[in-house]
């Protein structure tokens, strides 16, 4: 093994009053929602956003005079980019970070805030890294991984540290996995203190890299995911054997349950979740019976989510969950016709967002038409019971769109 519990132990002491020591907390409202009693390693609240600056400090820390001064560099399209540049501004050390050419605005804008200099380069992360270990070495400059370090792993691991600090009893410990520096810190130390501890990894269905390397299957993947923190196409070279040896487990979560938990922890936790910090409750819910009644660590890896991203996500969950929802209503085409659909609706306590005449349709008479009105409802079983007085009311009403409903029957 190549990272020990004494080398966390010494990065804890280093990261002391550099970095936050964020909070682990007890979730009464996600244990009752899962069966499991749920305990949140809340590094959203960790600076920049994400966990990422933890070995981001001690891998720069351990730079001598000359490579500090010769600068750094480093590939990202987010969290590990801000890691890297807070510390180049507050250690003086110059940081060059390569990023994708597609990357949104708005995180090319906060990593070049942080005093980064900025190169846009390949149109994926693997371009990227390429360019970035090339341009590293042609300027004498420190390359750092985003997780393939001993050192970027050493820091990583502090997060577990705290967790059992925290609460020493926790059972299982459920970690998101991109690279693998985040869960193979976190294993080796909960695994040196608690050897009785289960460590779980969670990956991105459309980014397996480390579940088939484990299974001795060939890197596979790809496509958008909401996950983008853990979009990693391959596994570390040094994480594999650790996260071989240490933890029990990856499980793989779909597109939908990451969506869901982003939503989820907005909702009835009251935090903003990235889409990779979501993984690891969304396996959670996934996979309730196998975590029922155990005492279960989630670490929420980071915060930083696009606000047109988070904005999408929470009205799709509304249109999921029958809470917003399209209907197709045929009405005479006569004066007041419309006030009498709207006032049925109002009448059922639903709210009127959007109404659209679609005057053209060829599939009714032509002294008829068509109103589609987007309804804000309290749940699928409104939305049955509005639909329901419509069409007694003699105006045939139909749903236009609801995954909910539709897989509900």
């Amino acid at each position: 093994m190549t990272v020990t519990v004494e080398e966390i132990r010494a990065a804890a002491a280093l990261l002391a009053g550099e970095l936050v020591r964020t909070p682990c907390v007890v979730s009464p409202a996600l244990s009752e929602l899962t069966g499991a009693s749920v305990v949140l390693k809340l590094e959203n609240l960790q600076q920049t956003g994400s966990f990422k600056p933890r070995g981001a400090l001690v891998k720069m820390n351990s730079l001598d005079a000359a490579q500090k001064k010769a600068g750094v560099v480093a590939a990202s399209a987010g969290n590990h980019a801000q890691g890297v540049a807070f510390h180049g501004r507050r250690m003086n050390i110059p940081a060059i970070i390569v990023m994708p050419t597609a990357t949104p605005f708005n995180k090319v804008s906060r990593t070049e805030a942080l005093g980064a200099q900025i190169v846009l380069h390949g149109d994926t992360l693997s371009e990227c890294r390429e360019h970035a270990v090339r341009l590293a070495d042609d300027k004498g400059c420190e390359f750092i991984s985003p997780y393939d370090d001993e050192k970027v792993v050493t820091g990583q691991g502090t997060i577990g540290l705290e967790m059992l600090e925290d609460h020493p009893d926790i059972d299982i410990l459920v970690v998101p996995i991109g690279g693998g520096g985040l869960i193979a810190g976190i294993a080796t130390v909960a695994k040196a203190l608690r050897p009785g501890i289960e460590v779980v990894g969670v990956q991105a269905a459309l980014f397996p890299s480390m579940y088939r390397a484990l299974r001795g299957e060939a890197s596979a993947g790809g496509g958008t995911t909401v996950a983008d923190g853990i979009a990693v196409k391959s596994p570390g070279i040094i994480t594999k054997p650790i996260i071989e040896d240490l933890v029990s487990d990856v499980l793989l979560v779909d597109e939908p349950a990451l969506e869901q938990a982003v939503q989820t922890y907005l909702e009835v936790q009251r935090i903003v979740v990235e889409g990779a910090g979501s993984a690891s409750l969304a396996a959670l819910v996934e996979n309730r019976q196998r975590f029922a009644g155990q005492k279960v660590g989630l670490v929420v890896s980071g915060g930083n989510i696009d606000s047109r991203l988070l904005s999408f996500i929470l009205m799709r969950g509304l249109v999921r969950e029958g809470r917003l929802v399209s209907l197709r209503i045929e009405i005479t085409d006569t004066p007041g016709a419309l006030a009498k659909v709207t006032g049925l609706v109002g009448e059922s306590g639903g709210n009127i967002v959007e109404v659209y005449h679609q005057r053209l349709s060829q599939d009714i008479p032509v002294k008829m038409t068509e109103v589609d009105v987007v309804v804000e409802t309290r749940d699928m079983g409104h939305v049955r019971a509005l639909l329901d007085i419509l069409n007694r009311k003699g105006f045939p009403a139909r749903l236009l769109s609801s995954t909910a409903l539709d897989a509900a029957g």
